[in-house]
């Protein structure tokens, strides 16, 4: 469902308890731009629940990075006016959610830049074509 995924090399994953700060735990770098993917672990099962993008095309073309990269937008972005981290967390208890395992990508690949917007449109669509709807906490 994600092979447009591996041509990246640089990646990681953390995991994210509602007691932890995400400050601390997230290891996304600070100076790239790229994705990631949020999924929950609850009750021995595992579900992808948020597919999200830091970064994108300006204007002219050029790439823009946010300023604090991939960690910046999930450490201090926010969702429906609270920062994502306290959404996150709040979801977490309402659904008893044990734990989030949190996968990022630089989208980069040979040198070369692929915009976080459009990478994440393809996520989005090949979870769509096969579920037939968006991760639950994506806006539809």
């Amino acid at each position: 469902m994600f092979d447009v995924l591996e041509k990246y090399k640089n990646w990681d994953h953390f995991f994210f308890c509602s007691d932890n700060s995400m400050a601390d735990v997230c290891n996304a770098p600070t100076d790239n731009a790229g994705v990631y993917l949020v999924y929950a672990l609850k009750k021995g099962r595992i579900e992808l629940v948020y597919i999200g993008r830091s970064g994108k095309l300006n204007r002219d073309g050029t790439l823009f990075i946010r300023k604090g990269g991939i960690k910046d937008r999930l450490v201090n972005g926010k969702r429906d006016g609270m920062l994502r981290t306290r959404f996150w967390r709040a979801e977490m208890i309402n659904e008893e959610i044990e734990v989030l395992d949190i996968y990022w990508y630089v989208t980069e690949s040979k040198g070369k830049f692929d915009c976080p917007d459009q990478v994440e449109d393809i996520l989005l669509r090949n979870y769509k074509s096969i579920y037939g709807q968006r991760p639950k906490w994506n806006r539809t």
